[in-house]
């Protein structure tokens, strides 16, 4: 059917809050207002009539309300086609009124589980009814309008409101479409935590999909869901691409690690640049002399408020993307003068969760977050000068948010040579000193960390040959014994950490 008016409508939401507009707006048009106990009292207390559940069905709720709607008589109201023969004889047989509009919200199954619930309780909160309504009402979607969050309530209340009470078959096979989206991604969740424990971030519940500029590439298409909100506030500029997203979490998630007075430039999801001065403009000049070549169009990640002099001394390079835990009044008019420029204002501390999805092959894998706590030992008989110290550590950290293969050069708090994602390690060893060299760092009491072992001396023949002083790795190789000698011989210190960190995408 093109148009169709609701004559009955079956209200049931676990947040009764928001309902009160629509279920007045709904009276006001003479809807029938069908409801299970706990909505029904809330319509009552605002003065509106209802028939309940159990009225319709003869039956009342059972086993604590975990049977409340399952039922013919309310399903087939949903599901009868309202122009086949059949099924209205059926349906006039069995005395099946047809239902109209569904308006049901599922229980917050994901907040349960980020509440650390028990787990009796988080069982408790996995919707059986209320999943069969909104899917039975969507796939009778030319028949039947379906609201499956009250994030949808303004709309439509607007649409009724402007065609009279009515729904259009546009506007029905749309809220159908959320609706078997929003029930995908409450399975996922559920699927997810019987696997893992974990939930899918609830901030990712009943969103919908917001299309970007374009994907990788200018000629593909891409999509993102999302709340912005609990990250970031955009203050100016375009609209966020997907490159851009993507150099955004890997600089959230270095940021999450390296601590608030952390400054760093991302190119291609890897860090080209990273200081932590206490100074913010010697912060940014550091960051940026790490490898400026590499910094031409980055994104660049403040963990600490951007004042007017950051502002002025960024405002000289060309750069995507700025996002800051706070901005100064005066460094926002600096930057925003450049319009397409994006300015984002961090909303919150970083908090990613501690497992990840990634789909491929038609699948998903789901793996821990890395967050392996290094048992650093000397296995060399030089010992590490305290600057040493720091800096190992810092390289430690970096060279963990690399692609594999991956080697770090830091000095003095400094990052200042990367090697990200070659095919083998001492290609990555050659590429940072490299790098180093070709922007003037002295390498002369520099240190280098490894995401992975040595499984041969030649990167700490290299290192050493460069200026390196010490070196840090996780071990594990059958020939570390090899590596570690060589180190001896050149009169480094080495560290091994236990931990690998490869980062293949």
């Amino acid at each position: 059917m093109e148009s169709v008016r609701p004559k009955r409508a079956l209200l049931s939401v676990y947040y009764k809050d928001k309902l009160e507009p629509l279920a007045r707006q709904l009276h006001a048009f003479g809807v029938e207002l069908i409801s299970t106990g706990g909505t029904g009292k809330q319509l009552e207390s605002w003065g509106l009539p209802w028939t309940g559940v159990e009225t319709l069905t003869g039956f009342p709720e059972v086993f604590g309300g975990r049977v409340k709607t399952l039922h013919p008589v309310v399903f087939g109201g949903l599901l009868q086609r309202r122009n086949h023969a059949q099924d209205l004889g059926e349906a006039q047989t069995h005395n099946i009124a047809p239902i109209d509009l569904v308006v049901v919200e599922l229980y917050p199954f994901a907040a349960t589980v980020h509440q650390g619930a028990s787990e009796q309780e988080i069982i408790e909160k996995i919707d059986i009814g209320g999943v069969s309504l909104i899917r039975a009402a969507a796939k009778n979607f030319s028949d039947v309008l379906v609201m499956s969050s009250t994030e949808d309530l303004h709309e439509l209340m607007d649409h009724l409101n402007q065609h009279g009470g009515e729904s259009s078959l546009a506007f029905r096979r749309s809220m159908a479409g959320r609706a078997f989206q929003r029930t995908a991604t409450y399975d996922a969740q559920i699927e997810a935590w019987f696997a893992t424990g974990q939930v899918l971030s609830h901030t990712l519940e009943s969103q919908d999909w917001q299309s970007l500029r374009y994907g990788e590439n200018p000629h593909q298409r891409a999509f993102w869901k999302g709340r912005t909100a609990d990250w970031f506030e955009v203050l100016s500029g375009k609209p966020l691409s997907f490159n851009n997203l993507l150099d955004l979490e890997a600089g959230l998630d270095l940021l999450s690690d390296a601590g608030e007075h952390s400054l760093m430039v991302l190119k291609h999801n890897v860090a080209c640049g990273f200081s932590k001065a206490m100074d913010g403009v010697e912060a940014w000049k550091e960051a940026l002399s790490g490898d400026p070549l590499s910094a031409f169009g980055g994104v660049i990640i403040s963990g600490r408020k951007v004042t007017k002099a950051m502002a002025k001394a960024m405002d000289e390079v060309f750069f995507e993307l700025l996002a800051a835990p706070d901005f100064e009044a005066e460094a926002l008019e600096i930057l925003k003068q450049k319009k397409t420029r994006i300015l984002l204002k961090l909303t919150q501390k970083v908090a990613f969760p501690s497992w990840k999805q990634k789909q491929l092959l038609g699948g998903a894998l789901w793996q821990e977050r890395d967050q392996g706590i290094p048992e650093d030992r000397l296995v060399t008989s030089r010992p590490l000068r305290p600057e040493e110290t720091d800096d190992l550590a810092l390289a430690r950290l970096l060279v963990k948010h690399a692609r594999s293969n991956a080697i770090v050069v830091v000095k003095n708090q400094k990052l200042i040579g990367t090697g990200s994602g070659h095919v083998s390690r001492i290609d990555a060893a050659r590429f940072a000193l490299q790098k180093a060299k070709e922007f003037g760092h002295e390498l002369k009491g520099a240190v280098m960390a490894s995401d992975a072992f040595f499984p041969f001396p030649d990167c700490v023949d290299l290192a050493a040959e460069a200026g390196i002083t010490a070196i840090w790795q996780p071990g594990g190789s059958l020939r570390d014994q090899a590596s570690i000698e060589a180190a001896e011989t050149h009169n480094m210190s080495m560290v091994m950490g236990g931990v690998r960190h490869f980062r293949h995408g």
